[in-house]
Formats: C-alpha cells, structure tokens, sequence
C-alpha cells in the first residue's frame, strides 16, 4: 500500500531541521524504518513544506517512521492508489450506483 505524506515545517524549526537533514547521508535520509520502502520524497524549500510517498503493508511501521519527524514538523498521512486501482474502484462504485 502506498502512503502521501506530507509536511510543513514551522519558521522557528527551519534553520535546525536544514542543518540536521544536510547533516544525514544519502542512506540514513532513505532509511524510512523496517517494513517501509522510501519510493521518492519531493521538497519545496521556499514554502518550508514537502511530499513523500512510502510503500508499506502496515499503516503503523509508516506511523512509527512519521513519529521520528513529528516533534519538528506538521504532518499528515493518507493511503493513496494508482491510476489503475482509481480505474478499477470507481467502476465498481459506478457500476453499483443508480
């Protein structure tokens, strides 16, 4: 299952969390946590917020890892699907639906 997560970082933690995620090398900054695959994780410096999206089974290994970061940052977690799944769910829903 996949998970977007997404994040905003408060002014005051900005400079702390640069400082601290410039600080990881590249395996450590990919290491999201036993059972949870990093697929990619997208910035947008400016606006001190940004995406990722996680492939796990279990919702609770992608909290554990979001945990980590939420002392410093505001996050948010959904379950989100492909466009194939989309396909595939809207037309039983339609097909079902007066």
């Amino acid at each position: 299952m996949k998970f977007l997560v997404t994040w905003s970082i408060p002014h005051d933690k900005w400079v702390p969390m640069l400082k601290f995620f410039t600080s990881l090398s590249p395996e450590e900054r990919a290491d999201a946590g036993d059972g949870v695959e990093l697929v990619g994780r997208w910035h947008d410096l400016v606006a001190r917020t940004g995406v990722a999206v996680f492939e796990a089974r279990d919702i609770k290994a992608v909290q554990l890892y979001a945990l980590r970061w939420n002392p410093h940052m505001d996050l948010t977690i959904a379950p989100v699907i492909e466009d194939e799944e989309v396909a595939s769910v809207a037309g039983a829903w339609l097909a079902s639906s007066p």
